[in-house]
């Protein structure tokens, strides 16, 4: 995924709001930009960090930059924005990248299932069962190389899990992708001290025989893409 408009470096001044952010462009101009993540970004929200807001024109938004990477003290780039990994995944789905999916020709985004829920990816081939893909962004790094979910408490999130245990259940088949924002880490593994309930949830997914799998992404500031699979902690 490309971004439309080339990215404009700046220093965070604070986040606020859960969707505003200032700051200090590099040419020295303050500006508010639309932070486009709802969750808590454990370690990305500190006055001074280096950041990169996309610009845009469009006449129908109030705000005319959305912060899109951040860069950590130590060079890392981390995708911040949680719209991002359907339109990445969707590419990568379309191209054959996710290995357990790749022999399915028919992807269909958004589809209605379970309980007033939608999964993000229905993907039919003939002679295969259908696979239900739920995808998770993921940007949270506190140990070492581990890439942690969630980074807040989300029911939602778990009210998936259980709906992915459903068609499991069914005999169809039940994907739940996480997609690492962050390029440091080589491995994942659930935040179960930030959300008990989420990690009950995930392991009652895994005994029911839902697929646990993790990709992580090449994030630079032109584009972001699906790069390889990490290993998933299940235990």
């Amino acid at each position: 995924m490309r971004f439309q408009t080339p990215l404009v470096g700046g220093t965070l001044i604070r986040r606020y709001k859960r969707f505003l952010a200032d700051v200090r462009l590099d040419t020295g101009q303050e500006v508010v930009a639309h932070c486009p993540n709802p969750g808590s970004m454990m370690g990305m929200t500190g006055p001074g960090l280096r950041v990169y807001l996309e610009p845009n024109d469009d006449p129908k938004k109030k705000l005319k930059y959305g912060w899109r990477v951040t860069e950590l003290d130590d060079g890392t780039l981390v995708g911040i924005d949680t719209a991002v990994p359907n339109r990445v995944v969707k590419e990568a789905l379309l191209a054959g990248k996710i290995a357990e999916v790749a022999d399915y020709k028919t992807i269909k985004p958004e589809q209605n299932y379970g309980t007033n829920s939608r999964i993000d990816f229905l993907c039919r081939q003939d002679g295969l069962p259908d696979a239900y893909v739920e995808v998770k962004n993921v940007h949270l790094m506190r140990d070492a190389d581990w890439a942690e979910f969630p980074d807040c408490i989300t029911a939602r999130g778990t009210k998936h899990l259980f709906e992915l245990i459903d068609v499991a259940q069914s005999g169809q088949r039940a994907i739940m992708l996480y997609l690492v924002q962050h390029t440091g880490c080589t491995r994942f593994k659930v935040a179960a001290d930030i959300d008990p309930a989420y990690a009950d949830g995930f392991a009652q997914a895994v005994a029911a025989g839902v697929d646990v799998i993790c990709y992580t992404c090449d994030v630079n500031l032109s584009e972001i893409t699906v790069d390889r699979a990490l290993p998933v902690f299940t235990g």
